[in-house]
Formats: structure tokens, sequence, C-alpha cells
């Protein structure tokens, strides 16, 4: 099962994105996570969070995707928000990430974004550049803003 494309396709039209799910082992329970953002790139509220969990939890009970007991945690990114999307880094310009790549683990400076690739500015005065869909990213720094 592609959980993450159910989450997506179940919580879209309420206007977030999904940007992980997975169902995992704890213990001798299951957790089914799901962190989502909201489509408008507004802060997700709890309001969100009890809404999302409430249509997530309805569809995979009526589905009976999931043997058993499970426990279902809807979450907001958080501080160590991962980025996937041109988008991603575009809202967070300028702020550290951590990058993990073919071609070695980094924390950098979001520099820019064009064509596919994202630049990053390493404190040594190195720009790598690599192409989106290449490296896994998350926030090393949080905004003092909602971004």
């Amino acid at each position: 099962m592609d959980w993450q494309q159910l989450a997506q396709e179940v919580l879209e039209r309420l206007g977030y994105d999904v940007l992980e799910a997975s169902l995992k082992s704890a213990g001798r329970s299951r957790v089914f996570l799901v962190r989502l953002e909201r489509k408008d790139e507004r802060p997700v509220s709890v309001a969100d969070l009890e809404r999302a969990s409430h249509v997530l939890s309805d569809e995979l009970d009526r589905r009976e995707l999931i043997e058993g007991a499970y426990r279902l945690e809807v979450e907001s990114p958080g501080p160590e928000r991962p980025l996937f999307t041109a988008r991603h880094f575009e809202r967070f310009m300028g702020l550290k990430v951590r990058v993990k790549s073919q071609q070695g683990n980094f924390t950098a400076r979001i520099q820019g974004v064009r064509q596919g690739r994202v630049d990053f500015a390493l404190d040594s005065g190195e720009v790598r550049s690599l192409e989106l869909g290449s490296f896994k990213a998350n926030l090393a720094e949080w905004p003092d803003t909602p971004r």
C-alpha cells in the first residue's frame, strides 16, 4: 500500500498537502504517521490537525486497510520540516538546511532555486548545486515568522 498516496488523496480535497505518511511498528502496536501542510501555506493549526485526523481515520476505517489496532498521528511538519519541491525551497530561502546526498551530507543555507536545481551556500563560501529529487533535505533552523 502506498500510504503517502492514500493520505494525499483523502486530505488534498480538504486543502492539505501530505509531506510524509508511513505505517510503522511501535512495539506491539502500529502507528500511522502523517505530516501535512496547508496548500495556502498558512501555519497548520490544532483545528487543521483535528479535522485531517477525523477525515483520515474515517476513511481508513471505511476501507479497512489496516488490520487490528493502530494509532493515527497527524502532525504539522515541525522544526525539522522536510523539503521536497522547488516551492518548499523558495519558501525557506536563506535558512539553513541539513542535506543528505550521494555527494555527501552537509548543512548549508538555501541560496537559490532554478531550473530544477537548488543552490546551497556552505559556511566555507562554497556553493553546491543539486538536482531536485536527488537528495533529502530538512530545515536546520526555523524561521522567525511563518512562511
